[in-house]
């Protein structure tokens, strides 16, 4: 029987759907090397491997046979796709255009050597788009964004979704979690087209009119928006939520309680940015940047005209951070954060992540521990241990659909598939 490599239940899915890989054909107990290959569209190749022994049938199921080495071990049926890591280093894997896939080729290689014997490969197309999912640009009034709805009428819980200070259009996760059944608008707000890369200010009224086009649109549920954010973007869905009635629920990753780096212009009122002092930056003998002790002490009474002030908020929230964040002191601020708003008697739902960094995506990207901010143009620290921030991307995606279904539907999470 020649060698079969599978993926099951089907070698086409989306990119947060978990997979079963399986190696048939083999002889009983043989050693092999299992390799996972990814080319990005820069072109930049990403690889992972490990050594695996066949079982007493000849065959592999990486859901119980464990790894004996590689780029992970033990029994970890994503393995192969969590530990990518590119050639070069500090290079971040992310997706450009949605429209396409990412491929993972899946070879196995006869023993545990060089990896120079094929024997069988197949390949994992991962889309970032589910089958009848729209994409529509979004250049309405100043909007700068891209609206992606589920297929079918609707109506459907509305989503914004930001990412942090290295700006642009951003468009993955918000179409992943179009293909799990919410309406979505990635939205830019700095260093896209006309939008300056480090805004002397950013306006509130701009975030107001994503939160005007998302209501007006049919296929939106009318039970109040949610807001995503990543990093700077974090501390705007806190202000979004604390001073747009619109929305109803926000989620935080990696974010703070106080306003960050850019003033937040409101209607009468302006919320200065924490202040940070550049010359707190520490790089390393790689040149890595770290910039976790660049903002001054958020407990000094000095710096509290900095916090958004949450507590007047009808919003409920759900923050997320990883203990192992390089970038800044996010599990500290989240904490801080929650426990403002529980002194206010307000619900709030929190979880932190041991061995987690500070770019916490959607399952299955791999960890970025560091690459060069697009804004900043500083090779950055970002954090976190492979297995560690592979399990917490794994929960905290969990956590986010399953936040938004119950306080923008008060439902169970939809099943959904490519």
């Amino acid at each position: 029987m020649a060698v079969q490599v599978s993926v099951l239940p089907f070698s086409r899915c989306l990119f947060d759907d978990p997979v079963q890989i399986c190696v048939e054909g083999l002889q009983p107990q043989q050693a092999v090397t299992l390799r996972a290959s990814l080319l990005d569209e820069s072109g930049e190749l990403f690889q992972a491997h490990a050594r695996y022994r066949a079982g007493s049938s000849g065959e592999l199921d990486l859901s119980r046979s464990p790894a004996l080495g590689g780029t992970y071990s033990g029994v970890e049926p994503m393995g192969l796709l969590w530990s990518l890591q590119s050639k070069a280093p500090y290079k971040r894997l992310a997706k450009r255009n949605v429209l396409t896939p990412f491929c993972v080729d899946l070879e196995v290689y006869e023993g545990h050597g060089d990896m120079s014997q094929l024997l069988g490969k197949c390949t994992n197309e991962r889309w970032f788009l589910g089958e009848g999912v729209k994409r529509i640009l979004v250049r309405e009034g100043r909007l700068k964004a891209t609206l992606f709805l589920p297929p079918g009428p609707g109506p459907f819980p509305g989503l914004i979704d930001l990412y942090g200070s290295g700006g642009g259009l951003v468009e993955y996760r918000a179409s992943l979690l179009a293909s799990r059944g919410f309406v979505t608008l990635a939205l830019a707000y700095m260093a896209f087209e006309d939008l300056p890369a480090m805004p002397e200010i950013l306006e509130l009224a701009y975030f107001e009119e994503a939160v005007n086009f998302l209501q007006k649109q049919p296929q939106v549920k009318d039970t109040g928006i949610g807001v995503l954010g990543l990093s700077k973007g974090a501390d705007l869905a806190l202000s979004m939520a604390t001073f747009l009635p619109g929305i109803k629920a926000a989620v935080s990753v990696s974010g703070s309680g106080f306003n960050s780096f850019i003033p937040l212009q409101g209607n009468g009122f302006t919320i200065p940015p924490h202040p940070y002092d550049l010359g707190r930056i520490r790089i390393n003998e790689s040149g890595l940047v770290n910039f976790s002790d660049v903002l001054d002490d958020h407990r000094d009474p000095a710096t509290w005209d900095c916090r958004i002030p949450m507590e007047r908020s009808t919003a409920k929230f759900l923050f997320l951070s990883g203990e192992d964040d390089t970038n800044w002191k996010s599990d500290l601020y989240c904490r801080d954060a929650v426990h403002r708003l529980q002194q206010h008697g307000l619900e709030v739902e929190f979880c932190s992540y041991s061995g987690a960094g500070h770019l916490l995506e959607p399952p299955y990207l791999p960890l970025c521990q560091a690459s060069i901010h697009k804004v900043f143009g500083m090779l950055m620290c970002w954090g976190g241990q492979w297995r560690e921030h592979a399990k917490a991307q794994e929960d905290a995606w969990r956590r986010i659909q399953a936040f938004f279904w119950q306080h923008l539907v008060d439902s169970d999470i939809p099943k959904s598939k490519l």
